[in-house]
């Protein structure tokens, strides 16, 4: 086996890593504001268009997945990795591994709620998808918080990514941030 590893990410990673970051920034502000809306056509409009971007996210998820066991991620350059403290990167490989098993459980445990709650996901309204669980409204309502406190998991680790790639830009200024940047060949 090859054991070159890059300076930087892939192209194939980079725009992964961005669609996915978008899509869940997104997605988040539009569930916080869609969820104290009055029931009405417009509620009904973004619910659905809430479901569908997380069914995005997750066939994202799966690519970026399966991207990253297939292609090797640039190894942190070793000035970079010899002057980190343990702790920060402890918590460098941490946050990764958090953030990509909440990738996944944030829209499952939402497609879980949405089955069990018997509200279908049909996806662009056009292609309806299986339900998760079987219809419930008591495992609608032990389900229902879940969604809520993964996503604000995830929303917790997002800034804590971005306050990290940003204190290696700005304070350290040491380049790491250029690596997951479009267009810096």
């Amino acid at each position: 086996m090859n054991s070159f590893r890059p300076s930087r990410y892939t192209a194939t990673a980079i725009a992964l890593h961005w669609l996915l970051a978008i899509a869940i920034v997104g997605t988040f502000c539009v569930g916080l504001y869609m969820a104290d809306l009055p029931f009405s056509p417009q509620r009904l409009k973004l619910y659905n268009w809430h479901k569908w971007a997380g069914v995005t996210i997750l066939a994202l998820s799966v690519l970026r997945l399966v991207w990253r066991i297939t292609h090797r991620p640039p190894a942190l350059p070793a000035a970079i990795e010899n002057s980190m403290p343990r702790w920060q990167q402890v918590a460098h490989h941490a946050t990764h591994h958090l953030l990509y098993a909440l990738f996944f459980i944030v829209p499952l445990v939402g497609w879980a709620y949405s089955s069990a709650a018997g509200f279908p996901i049909v996806f662009l309204g056009v292609l309806p998808l299986p339900s998760f669980v079987p219809v419930s409204p008591e495992l609608a309502e032990a389900i229902k918080p879940w969604h809520e406190i993964t996503a604000y998991a995830l929303a917790a680790l997002v800034v804590l990514h971005v306050a990290a790639a940003l204190k290696h830009q700005v304070i350290d200024r040491d380049g790491l941030l250029a690596r997951m940047l479009p267009g810096r060949g």
